[in-house]
């Protein structure tokens, strides 16, 4: 027996379990900007209330964050 032909309905069985609905991708691009929003909010109230540089620092998170978020929904064709 081919071992190709053996191991592809494992490969099509794994890829239906990974799959997510459009609902679940909505909800954790919700989360994301969430956290990533909450992060910057953060960052700028560091940097009014204790100094600049505080500020600063804590802006790199929250980038990173952003980043990730807006990553997140240009791979999953979210608009708006």
């Amino acid at each position: 027996m081919d071992p190709v032909v053996a191991i592809a309905p494992y490969r099509a069985y794994a890829l239906f379990i990974m799959s997510k609905t459009r609902t679940e991708v909505l909800e954790e691009n919700r989360k994301k900007g969430i956290v990533a929003g909450a992060a910057s909010a953060g960052a700028v109230a560091a940097g009014i209330f204790i100094t600049p540089f505080v500020g600063a620092v804590a802006a790199v998170p929250a980038a990173y964050l952003a980043y990730k978020w807006w990553k997140h929904r240009a791979e999953n064709g979210i608009k708006v």
